[in-house]
């Protein structure tokens, strides 16, 4: 596998760096290509049958002027290409698909979801095992043969098997009587006359047909083919030569790419331990939570924190919270806001299970006197949280620099948490903040304990600008009542709060409308036609 230099150890260039020798050792095989913006973040994934021609299109100069703007916008980002060749295009499209998955690059589209590759899955423990399709790999005690990425020539393969082998495919249980009397499954012996061992006879060689034994019976069907052409079967001919297609690009070996196999990927036990020894650590950071600020307008500002547990994503831990006490757009008053509120509710939790780890106000406040300083007692504190069972994590993350971590960290001490390790990772240059320290620990873009983390950062920050978006969206939705007569913001809020959205508020009788706080009747009567009114304008544009 090959693969572009490494980036040079540059801050940030000045000017955009001519790509134009290294498009030039670009090989003229199947692969896949990355593209890196000036922050040396991928922003696309690729793939290509002949790597050379295909990435070499995004660089001519015509391309500018007649791509859409999306694609001119991704032009204008390039900083950086690498790529990796791979044996097949099949294969290309395997590990295009795993890599989109693993970095979310943000100008592609398929693969983002949770869309997996069919795999094809037989369970040897029942007494009539069945081939059948699926999308995950579980450890349930099944075979499991893939994944494939063409997946009109894997059924196409599967119907082969069931007319070649007698095997059955789908469903689930003992033949059916339809099955049973159906003349696919009767090659060579009837189904019905087979017992349950015999019938495993037939599975043992179909799932050797899958695993690639099957040179012989590709070479048969070849000949097969080669004799009706002769015999000016033309019909039949094509219809042998379009399965033996399918079956051909089944069986290929291709190689399957799990996420330590992943070019540049995070190898988590390695590169925690490069993040442990980088920031000192007394042990591998195992849990580490991450938090990033949003706010792209002042309507909604957002936070988010995301949750990282030996090295990979747990989303089940994901926090978002919308900023409340905080005015304006001030990134500083908005991280201390969410670490306080984030560490307070873990220690108020705490609480529950004992200990003196958790007495802190529902707004963050350490009982008492606020003006208490802890910064004496972080251990102690820190100490009984943990032996409450309270599970503080290894390292804290904050998306900024030097005000950030700051803010973050003087809401720490507030709570008695000094002792916990954070850090702040700036964007603009990759620079690691640390506290206490003047200047910031800058790690080589090829390190494996800075992919980690900026994998960790891009992940909150994806995480905040989902939800930010999501807010937008509701205020988009909601802004239709401040049109209706009679709705005051008030009224508006109030109507939102009781049933929750526009969209609810439309499916709400007129007597569920007016008995909600502050409406009443009349005002209920209103909102009624006022939202039939708009539902007939919509329809009327929508049919122009």
């Amino acid at each position: 596998m090959a693969e572009s230099e490494a980036l040079p150890e540059l801050r940030l260039a000045s000017a955009k760096p001519d790509l134009r020798p290294k498009l030039r050792e670009l090989p003229h095989k199947p692969g896949v290509y990355l593209m890196r913006d000036r922050f040396n973040r991928i922003i696309y994934v690729g793939k290509a049958r002949d790597l050379k021609r295909r990435a070499s299109q995004y660089f001519m100069p015509s391309r500018k002027t007649t791509a859409d703007a999306k694609t001119r916008a991704l032009i204008e980002a390039i900083w950086d290409i690498e790529w990796h060749v791979v044996g097949s295009e099949p294969e290309a499209l395997l590990l295009e698909g795993r890599l989109i998955k693993e970095y979310r690059p943000r100008y592609n589209v398929s693969f983002r979801d949770d869309k997996r590759f069919l795999l094809v899955k037989v369970d040897p423990r029942e007494d009539w095992p069945r081939f059948r399709l699926t999308r995950l790999r579980i450890e349930d005690g099944s075979r499991y043969f893939g994944p494939f990425a063409h997946s009109g020539a894997l059924r196409q393969t599967l119907a082969f098997l069931r007319k070649k082998f007698g095997v059955l495919t789908f469903g689930r249980g003992n033949p059916t009587e339809r099955e049973l009397r159906s003349a696919t499954y009767q090659v060579p012996q009837k189904l019905s006359a087979l017992s349950s061992e015999q019938y495993k006879e037939r599975i043992e060689m179909a799932a050797g047909f899958l695993e690639g034994r099957s040179k012989e019976l590709l070479g048969d069907l070849e000949k097969e083919m080669h004799k009706a052409a002769a015999a000016l079967d033309f019909e039949k001919a094509a219809e042998l030569r379009n399965m033996l297609e399918d079956l051909r690009k089944t069986t290929a070996p291709v190689k399957r790419f799990t996420r330590l196999s992943l070019p540049g990927t995070v190898r988590p036990e390695d590169d925690m331990a490069g993040l442990q020894e980088a920031l000192g650590l007394h042990g591998p950071p195992r849990h580490m939570e991450c938090f990033d600020i949003s706010n792209i307008s002042s309507t909604h500002i957002v936070a988010s924190m995301v949750c990282f547990r030996d090295g990979l994503p747990d989303r089940n831990s994901y926090r978002k919270f919308r900023i409340t006490t905080t005015k304006g757009q001030n990134d500083f008053a908005s991280m201390a806001e969410v670490v306080r509120r984030r560490y307070s509710r873990v220690l108020r939790e705490g609480a529950t299970r004992g200990g003196k780890a958790a007495r802190v106000r529902e707004d963050g406040v350490p009982e008492g006197d606020s003006t208490v300083d802890y910064s004496d007692t972080q251990e102690p504190q820190e100490e009984a949280a943990r032996r409450s069972g309270t599970r503080l994590p290894d390292l804290i993350i904050v998306d900024g620099g030097k005000g950030q971590l700051s803010s973050a960290r003087a809401e720490l001490a507030r709570l008695g948490l000094l002792g916990v390790p954070i850090i702040g990772l700036a964007k603009e240059f990759e620079e690691i903040h640390r506290p206490d320290q003047s200047e910031p620990l800058i790690l080589s873009k090829s390190n494996g304990a800075l992919r980690l983390l900026q994998r960790i950062r891009d992940e909150a920050h994806r995480f905040a600008n989902g939800y930010h978006q999501l807010l937008l969206k509701r205020r988009v939705s909601e802004s239709i009542l401040d049109d209706c007569p009679g709705v005051s913001q008030g009224r508006k809020q109030q109507l939102l709060n009781h049933f929750g959205s526009v969209a609810r508020l439309r499916k709400a009788s007129l007597e569920e409308i007016a008995a909600a706080p502050g409406v009443g009747a009349r005002l209920a009567q209103q909102v009624v036609d006022f939202l039939a009114e708009r539902k007939r304008g919509s329809a009327s544009e929508g049919e122009r």
